[in-house]
């Protein structure tokens, strides 16, 4: 028969504090993947992996979310008026060339 452990709260506490820490300091984790076959290179993965909190990340120069249109209400706004900006130009252009014509 084997004994189930119990957890204690001191290692809830010390998975707590661990995981603050990696979150306020942040961690990289970074490795390549290659695939060679008689010194002739088929296939390169690069892995980066940052884990840390928006504050750090930022803190850091990181705020690719901020512009990503799926992940942003703001940058999804501003990909919709570039893009209306560029189709009434396209417009503009279209109804200059049937005026001419």
């Amino acid at each position: 028969m084997t004994e189930a452990k119990m957890m204690h709260p001191t290692n809830a506490t010390n998975l707590a504090e661990i995981l603050e820490r990696v979150l306020d300091k942040g961690i990289v984790i970074a490795g390549d993947i290659q695939i060679k076959i008689a010194d002739i290179e088929l296939l390169t993965i690069k892995i980066r992996l940052l884990v840390a909190s928006v504050d750090k990340a930022m803190e850091m120069g990181i705020n690719w979310w901020q512009t990503d249109s799926f992940l942003s209400s703001k940058a999804k706004e501003a990909e919709i008026e570039k893009e209306n900006t560029e189709l009434k130009k396209r417009l503009g252009k279209l109804e200059g060339k049937i005026e001419n014509a």
